[in-house]
């Protein structure tokens, strides 16, 4: 006897998996575990980074503790380098990713904002923001990282909002094609007043 069975095939992006749910399982089975997404491990260098080597640190553990399928690590000795973190007298700024495992971004750590009394980590976080694919974005408000120096100086929010960290997952959800790839070489992203 021939017997048909209709079955429900459901892809949680988010999860990077993809689940069978149907009729022909045995009654005595149990359900799949659903695998956890592959996480893209990003490497970083502060050697050049100065005096903001604890606020990098503060802002990528920020960015660690809140998205799930990207890490951001230091890099070892002999550890290819996936962003690199450099001092500098300027403004903020950052190369725009994705960046991607087989990439390279570098983020600015601007002492001219520190000067104005901006917060250092905000700023940190706020680059490597950047690094993972966020835009500036001059909402005006505290509440978002990426509002940048639009938020007030008095800010000192570094926790990326919900939309920012849903973007960011999205960002490693899958093979995106990033800017550098469309275009040839990398978009910074300059964070001026």
């Amino acid at each position: 006897m021939l017997r048909r069975t209709l079955a429900l095939v459901v892809t949680n992006v988010a999860l990077g998996a993809t689940l069978v749910v149907g009729a022909a399982l045995p009654a005595a089975a149990a359900p799949a575990a659903i695998a956890p997404a592959a996480v893209t491990t990003l490497t970083y260098d502060d050697s050049a980074a100065a005096e903001f080597k604890t606020a990098v640190a503060q802002g990528v553990a920020i960015w660690n503790s809140s998205v799930t399928n990207v890490r951001i690590v230091k890099a070892t000795a002999g550890q290819r380098v996936n962003i690199r973190v450099i001092a500098d007298n300027g403004w903020p700024r950052a190369t725009l990713g994705p960046v991607r495992a087989t990439g390279s971004g570098t983020v600015w750590m601007g002492r001219l904002a520190v000067s104005q009394g901006y917060n250092v980590v905000r700023i940190a976080a706020h680059e490597f923001g950047h690094s993972l694919g966020l835009p500036d974005r001059r909402t005006g408000l505290c509440s978002d990282l990426m509002s940048g120096s639009s938020a007030p100086v008095s800010c000192a929010n570094a926790n990326p909002s919900a939309a920012e960290r849903s973007r960011v997952q999205s960002n490693y959800a899958g093979f995106a094609v990033t800017r550098t790839q469309v275009t040839g070489r990398p978009v910074v992203i300059m964070d001026a007043a």
